[in-house]
């Protein structure tokens, strides 16, 4: 969060998975009574930008100068679930709008766009890994201070990488929800002073999960207890990051054996992930067998372009109208 790294600096570790979002951008034939045509859980066509109701989609239309195009979006996980689906969807919108129009975006670009783009442009409380994730993709330490950022891949090697994944389990709670919201009702609730005793210490674990993760020497066991230890620290942090229910069912998966875990997201609902190791697995996968178990492999490309055709754009003459 940029209230708390611009003063006392910020970390997290971060991975991307194989689970995607897939944006599709054109120009629109004028063939049509309407100039832009919208598809996502909604479907909306219009005529005017301002118009245009999905505030992400309006607000980077105009950043990025784009007018008269088809969009559409599907993805492979529910909207609002904490898996950082929406900024997934912004770093891929405007990579696909850089793409149309024949340019090159870096990702570093594509990261700056989508934080300004969300905090800025949309005004949603918010954190800034989420879209950085996105953009880089894979297995990094994201630095923050209040000059901005910078993204380490995390060095570890490949069986160490592959046990990790292989030990969590991730599973979906049922419920959904609005991050900004979770946000904001997070920053109004609860005692500032010791919010921030907690999320420095959260800050402070940062450096030993990951040597926990480059040090072949070291138990990997103990970071699927340090995922217990900062998931007790973080539902101190705001009344909405926990609910009654996902307690229960986070403690279920620790009475399985399930080593430590967390809620993944800004809280509320969404995924449950959990650290467990191999003997114990049957055991919580019958624990948690009224939940959706997701399974899912790391990876590392992070956005990328599938078809590129960039096309040329004439703005309409005046005398042309719809």
């Amino acid at each position: 969060m940029e209230s708390f790294f611009k003063t006392n600096g910020g970390a997290v570790i971060s991975t991307t998975f194989d689970k995607y979002c897939y944006v599709t951008v054109r120009h629109l034939p004028r063939f049509f009574d309407y100039t832009t045509d919208l598809t996502y859980s909604k479907m909306e066509h219009v005529k005017e930008i301002n118009e245009i109701h999905h505030p992400a989609i309006r607000n980077a239309m105009k950043m990025l100068d784009m007018h008269e195009i088809r969009l559409t979006y599907d993805a492979d996980l529910p909207a609002r679930s904490g898996l950082g689906t929406s900024s997934s969807f912004a770093v891929g919108m405007l990579n696909a709008f850089y793409a149309l129009k024949g340019k090159y975006a870096s990702k570093k670009k594509l990261a700056d766009d989508a934080i300004y783009l969300e905090r800025v442009l949309c005004n949603e409380a918010g954190g800034w890994q989420d879209q950085i994730a996105a953009s880089f993709g894979g297995f990094n330490r994201i630095n923050f201070n209040n000059e901005g950022y910078e993204v380490l891949p995390i060095i570890i090697s490949p069986e160490r990488k592959a046990q990790l994944n292989d030990n969590l389990m991730m599973y979906f709670t049922g419920f959904t929800r609005f991050s900004s919201d979770v946000q904001k009702a997070n920053a109004e609730s609860g005692n500032k002073e010791d919010k921030t005793i907690r999320l420095r210490e959260m800050l402070q674990l940062v450096d030993q999960a990951e040597s926990v993760l480059t040090d072949r020497n070291s138990d990997l066991d103990e970071f699927g207890r340090m995922l217990d230890h900062t998931w007790k620290l973080k539902r101190g942090t705001g009344s909405m990051v926990s609910t009654n229910s996902i307690d229960e069912l986070y403690q279920k998966g620790i009475n399985a054996g399930a080593l430590g875990g967390k809620l993944l997201g800004a809280g509320g609902g969404g995924f449950l992930v959990f650290y467990v190791q191999p003997e114990y697995k049957e055991s919580v996968r019958r624990a948690m067998s009224d939940l959706m178990y997701i399974p899912f492999k790391f990876e590392d490309g992070g956005t990328r372009v599938i078809h590129y055709s960039p096309e040329s754009y004439e703005p309409r003459e005046k005398s042309e109208g719809l």
